[in-house]
């Protein structure tokens, strides 16, 4: 099934014009206003088109969400402990400020736009602790602190099965058939329904104004991998969403079901890679003028803030204990705080060239949430910058082995103890929106901790 337009509207944002002429002549019937949740989801209502033009018009006040979506878990349980809400706090609202310049079409969805929203406490200022609020924080933090900017790709992989979300669910997510059976890294021949949707998924988000870079199979059976251009980090940030939200869509069309877990399987691993640049005005800072293969002193010191401050921020870019499983060696997932140029061994890879010489930063996986990943990336970034830090030498070999760097803890127990006993989350964060993600990360493993697993049953039902 190919992409649905709506008479071919513009390949961008849509402005509400655009909007209202598609309502007149029904070929808009929805509106779905958003936001981002902490595990990185989109979550919102949908509206009848008229109505949400209409609303807009008069001006009237902000729609309202429970405040506990930006306070839960992936489970979405009501839970307490947080500052924002909980039971002693009754579950109150946030408004949602519509942010209009977000307006894109959905084309798996037939005749439906989707615009993003930012949350406000009732404070009337931007939830702090809302993905997307902590982005723009260290976005505008590094160009007024430092007068620089950044662009951002995303490079996420992702494991195709065959069959639908309720069969997986039928079967407790176990026995899953990947799409293909082997590894297809780079290959060109590929199953019918893989290619079909290969071709759905590119004409879908080319409507939706996000076109794709390129899709490739990677090194696991039923693995993909896509790409994005180079650009606005928030825009990238929205386009990896609208990119999960029609994979999902579209998949189920051809009896396919995707997930994006870091470790979907034993021995898999899904990664989910930032490439980034800053940039001073429309010149790009991380190359050396006078050898632009090699780090500027402004790249030395982005390069020295990540390797110094991520450890301390492991939940923001693996969020959940499966996370942790993605971390052995040689999987091409780093298991050390290494850098090195053009090394896809370490955490921090120097790669390209000249003036397209930038930071791709490894550790993340698919499960990861892009607002936090970036944002985290950003203040590590900031504070090198702030401190002059300079990095240690970079690794020429093999990552897996330099023993000189810091390990990437196991599991999300080691690196929540890690988070907690520094005080740069809190330094780079602040101590609100710190002391939120730890007990976010806190759930995550009460949640994993109390469940007993088919790993447990098949190691001692019979032998205990």
């Amino acid at each position: 099934m190919t992409a649905t337009t709506l008479d071919a509207a513009p390949n961008r944002a849509l402005t509400l014009q655009q909007l209202q002429d598609l309502v007149d002549r029904r070929k808009l019937t929805t509106v779905q206003l958003a936001a981002v949740d902490g595990p990185g989801r989109l979550v919102g209502k949908t509206y009848g088109a008229p109505f949400f033009l209409d609303w807009l018009a008069a001006a009237k006040r902000s729609p309202e969400v429970c405040a506990y979506l930006f306070a839960t878990d992936r489970a979405m349980r009501p839970v307490t402990g947080f500052d924002l809400t909980d039971w002693n706090r009754g579950f109150g609202d946030v408004h949602l400020a519509v942010q209009m310049d977000t307006a894109r079409l959905t084309p798996w969805q037939r005749g439906n736009a989707l615009v993003l929203a930012q949350p406000v406490g009732s404070d009337g200022q931007p939830l702090a602790v809302a993905p997307t609020v902590m982005l723009n924080r260290q976005l505008q933090l590094l160009r007024d602190s430092y007068g620089l900017s950044a662009k951002v790709s995303w490079e996420t992989e992702f494991t195709l099965y065959h069959g639908s979300v309720e069969e997986a669910a039928a079967q407790d997510f176990l026995g899953l058939t990947p799409v293909t059976s082997d590894t297809r890294d780079y290959a060109l021949d590929h199953p019918a329904e893989l290619t079909a949707f290969f071709r759905d998924l590119t004409a879908n988000l080319d409507g939706a104004a996000f076109p794709v870079e390129a899709i490739k199979t990677e090194s696991a059976p039923g693995q993909v991998e896509v790409t994005f251009d180079y650009g606005d980090p928030v825009q990238a940030c929205l386009r990896h969403l609208l990119f999960k939200h029609a994979a999902r869509a579209i998949a189920n069309r051809h009896d396919l079901v995707p997930t994006f877990m870091a470790a979907p399987d034993t021995g898999v691993g899904n990664g989910l890679h930032l490439h980034l640049s800053l940039y001073r005005g429309d010149r790009p800072v991380l190359g050396d003028d006078a050898d632009p293969a090699r780090l500027s002193a402004t790249g030395e010191h982005a390069v020295a803030g990540l390797l110094e401050a991520l450890p301390a921020l492991g939940p923001l870019f693996a969020p959940v204990p499966n996370s942790y499983k993605r971390f052995r060696p040689h999987s091409f997932a780093p298991d050390r705080y290494a850098w090195g140029y053009d090394n896809r061994t370490t955490a921090v890879r120097v790669v390209g060239h000249g003036q397209g010489l930038h930071l791709e930063l490894r550790l993340p996986g698919a499960d990861a949430n892009v607002y936090l990943v970036l944002a985290a990336a950003l203040a590590a970034i900031s504070h090198g910058i702030e401190g002059k830090l300079k990095p240690p030498p970079p690794t020429p070999g093999d990552g897996y082995l330099d023993t000189t760097t810091p390990m990437v803890p196991t599991s999300l127990h080691r690196a929540l103890h890690d988070y907690r006993a520094s005080p740069l989350p809190g330094q780079l964060l602040g101590d609100s929106v710190a002391q939120h993600y730890a007990h976010a990360a806190h759930l995550e493993l009460e949640q994993e901790e109390a469940r007993v697993t088919d790993v447990e049953r098949s190691l001692g039902f019979a032998r205990t």
